[in-house]
């Protein structure tokens, strides 16, 4: 049998990893500016983590959600006091994608409506609502169209509110990341987050907040929503949360009244998920990551304001988009073949930076120093 070929490789084999630091097998260090898309908040095998992980294992690694499980009481109220959202409850699942789904599914089960509002160049997933509210039509399969979704321009104040005076009433939830990650670290403006829970509350629809890549503490606030100074309805979670262990869930406001069956999930919050997640709100608080992402973040995009040669550097803390003119568009190839320093893309030119929430400034300005030979010489 071979792999199902989809994904287009680097031919480097990573075997091991440490902070910001990862290493290939022929021992080749790289400095680690992706972090596996987003996924590496807390540092490539953190000893705090490798130990949480570890002594659970050594107890109990899995039972399903037909027994209590207290480990998930214990994730909730760290979340909710990390978070600022404590009265708010918690569903946990296993990836991004199916936590859109589910927070798609509750808030159809809220109102009873089928319509939602989704924005030009987001992304959602790749599962069956998830990818029908995503701005790619090349991922959607036919069985995957709808005819309930209404795409708007993004930051259009004026495309929604018009959409929600011809709809309102048939509109369930409006779905939208606070950063665009895919879409290339495009910010939803403030005004724009305030109108939207401003039409939420008007027409009882469920302001969703995409959080699986630019929320727990990505931006320098848990959820980059929260710049905005308003409360979502739901927020999903997902890439950062477990450090690598896949975990996911849903942070949902005291309005909705759950019953039995309502969701559900058979991986979702076992044991060791709830211990890998434990470990990076720990971490989180205890290193003050928060404050330090937002730190280190803003170092890095006004440094690398000074190029003139960039078109643009968009973001907000550590997820940092650097968009680039085409002539320019081998500059992360030879960042990583050249400077061994990995980072991620949007199309058609945007080098999207998603290190570590504890990225130092040293590295920071390794990948300054390196970025500045490329764009120069």
């Amino acid at each position: 049998m071979k792999l199902f070929d989809v994904y287009p490789l680097h031919p480097i084999t990573i075997t091991k990893g440490s902070g910001s630091l990862v290493w290939d097998e022929n021992g080749q260090e790289y400095l680690d500016l992706y972090g596996g898309h987003a996924v590496i908040s807390i540092g490539h095998t953190h000893p705090h983590y490798v130990k949480r992980v570890t002594d659970q294992i050594h107890k109990i690694g899995f039972y399903s959600n037909s027994v209590p499980i207290p480990l998930q009481e214990q994730l909730a109220e760290l979340l909710g006091k990390v978070s600022g959202k404590e009265d708010y409850q918690l569903f946990l699942c296993n990836s991004g994608a199916e936590a859109n789904e589910n927070a798609l599914k509750l808030s159809s089960f809220y109102n009873e409506r089928k319509k939602v509002i989704a924005f030009k160049g987001g992304f959602h997933g790749r599962t069956s609502l998830a990818v029908a509210v995503t701005d790619n039509p090349k991922i959607v399969a036919p069985v995957n169209q709808t005819d309930n979704v209404i795409f708007l321009p993004h930051n259009d104040e004026s495309a929604l509110e018009n959409a929600f005076k011809e709809s309102g009433n048939e509109i369930s939830a409006v779905i939208i990341e606070g950063i665009q990650g895919v879409g290339g670290i495009k910010v939803a403006s403030e005004s724009f987050l305030k109108k939207i829970r401003s039409l939420c509350d008007q027409y009882n629809s469920v302001f969703i907040a995409d959080s699986v890549q630019c929320g727990y503490g990505r931006s320098g606030k848990f959820y980059s929503h929260d710049y905005a100074a308003v409360n979502a309805d739901i927020y999903t979670m997902a890439k950062g949360m477990g450090n690598g262990f896949p975990v996911a869930g849903i942070s949902i406001a005291s309005k909705f009244k759950p019953w039995h069956g309502m969701l559900g999930t058979t991986f979702g919050g076992n044991h060791l998920a709830c211990a890998a997640a434990l470990s990076v709100l720990e971490i989180i608080e205890e290193e003050n990551l928060l404050q330090h992402a937002g730190e280190v973040g803003t170092y890095l995009i006004d440094e690398l304001k000074q190029f003139s040669q960039i078109k643009e550097v968009r973001g907000r803390g550590l997820m940092i988009g650097i968009d680039l003119p085409q002539e320019l568009s081998h500059i992360k190839k030879e960042l990583l073949f050249s400077h061994h320093i990995f980072t991620g893309e949007s199309k058609p030119n945007v080098i999207r930076l998603l290190p570590a929430l504890n990225l130092s400034k040293a590295h920071a300005d390794m990948f300054l120093e390196a970025f500045k030979k490329t764009i120069t010489r």
